[in-house]
């Protein structure tokens, strides 16, 4: 049996210095040598770096991305697999050293309606766990005439170099707390559990083109079938996003880093329930498409013997069809199923929050109404571009009020109603 650990630096503060590196908890950033590193690429025309802290005045929009600074111990290998190196070793064993409480945070010129906001401080705060992260934020700007899916990759790109470069500087510092995890082979769940219910979880990964892509192992998913891994491979970076869905329920790379369900049923692991292992099912636009995905994700889970399932969603509306096409196969071959999702259900909350049903659902967690409407007053600064709001995802024309306040739907904030559970909202049953 093999070991995965998480060696957790845990940050209280980030500025800028002479050198990157942390000294007493606080993460000090060399600024003119990271935006020269992060400048290589051609594509860029100029990136400034600015620092967004918890409780601070300040509005980061439109927001693309967030990662957490995760670098591994070994040499030879890497987080983010297929990205800085050849996709040849499978990640989510050995050592991996992880800046807790810092995320780079992708900005700049906007490349599609769907991106969001996040605030670091009143109630627009409370929607988005991002607001209580040491936020490094990438202002970035294209070179003149570069394409929409030339820009995304361009910037996608710079924030794992970003993570990446600061992750380094966690290698040569003292550590809080290491998390361990085992890393099971299916033949030694079987004998070791043979008592426990086996379960298996399935991670929604949007692969559809149009900005809305996830990539695995470097790869996009769009040319890919469902993958079983390991749950720590996740943790490891081994799927990235590209993924420009919905503010509110967008799983970006930190999500699927720091992935709760994973965390939560590791932590049930060998005590109530065997975890078989994660099946990465992309999510594809055409009938056929789904079709073809959900019988390879029936196929993985009844050869691992699974009696159980957890599902979580990845968007939302046409996502929602797999989510059923799925339910309906596993219920009828005899695999109980738990689904994680949100809801787009009016702001009254009145509508059908759902874009596709079965009667096979009847075990539902969702993380929350998309549409529910907030007003989020003026902040002393922005970084990025305020004007964005009139048009992404939750706002509209007339969104940004004259005062510099902004009246819009949670769609628009980061995270706000994360299927994976990563969100400040509680489900309650009624």
């Amino acid at each position: 049996m093999d070991m995965f650990t998480l060696r957790r630096i845990k940050l209280s503060d980030v500025a800028f210095g002479k050198q990157t590196c942390i000294k007493k908890g606080v993460l000090f950033i060399n600024k003119d040598e990271m935006i020269q590193n992060l400048l290589d690429d051609n594509h860029l025309k100029n990136v400034d770096i600015q620092l967004a802290r918890p409780g601070e005045s300040k509005r980061i929009i439109p927001v693309k991305d967030v990662i957490e600074p995760r670098v591994k111990l070994e040499e030879g290998v890497d987080t983010f697999p297929g990205i800085f190196s050849d996709a040849d070793y499978v990640s989510g064993k050995g050592t991996t050293i992880v800046l807790e409480g810092v995320g780079v945070v992708t900005s700049g010129k906007i490349i599609n309606f769907q991106e969001g906001l996040i605030d670091m401080s009143g109630p627009g705060s409370e929607y988005s766990v991002f607001s209580s992260n040491l936020n490094v934020v990438l202002v970035i700007d294209p070179v003149d005439g570069l394409g929409k899916h030339e820009h995304e990759r361009a910037v996608r790109i710079a924030g794992f170099k970003a993570a990446h470069y600061l992750g380094m500087a966690g290698k040569t510092a003292s550590f809080d707390q290491e998390v361990r995890y085992p890393v099971n082979e299916i033949p030694e769940l079987v004998t070791r559990y043979p008592d426990l219910p086996k379960i298996v979880y399935v991670c929604q990964v949007i692969a559809q083109g149009l900005l809305h892509d996830n990539y695995i192992y470097g790869l996009n998913a769009q040319g890919c079938l469902p993958m079983l891994v390991y749950p720590t491979e996740l943790m490891d970076g081994a799927v990235l996003s590209g993924n420009c869905a919905a503010p509110c329920h967008k799983h970006t790379t930190y999500h699927h880093q720091n992935n709760p369900i994973i965390e939560d049923l590791l932590s049930e692991h060998g005590k109530t329930l065997n975890l078989m292992g994660v099946i990465i099912a992309p999510v594809r636009t055409a009938l056929h498409e789904k079709e073809r995905i959900g019988n390879q994700v029936l196929k993985l889970a009844e050869m691992v013997g699974a009696e159980g399932a957890i599902v979580s969603e990845d968007g939302g509306g046409n996502p929602e069809a797999d989510l059923m096409i799925l339910t309906r196969l596993f219920e009828k071959n005899g695999i109980k199923t738990v689904l994680v999702t949100d809801e787009y259900a009016g702001s009254d909350g009145a509508s059908p929050g759902l874009a596709d049903v079965t009667p096979e659902a009847d075990a539902v967690v969702t993380n929350g109404n998309g549409n529910h409407k907030v007003v989020l007053p003026p902040m002393s600064e922005t970084i990025g571009h305020l004007e964005c709001v009139d048009i992404i995802t939750g706002g509209h024309t007339g969104s940004l009020k004259p005062d510099g306040s902004i009246e819009m739907e949670i769609a628009g904030v980061m995270g706000s109603t994360n299927e994976l559970g990563m969100e400040n909202l509680k489900t309650v049953a009624i």
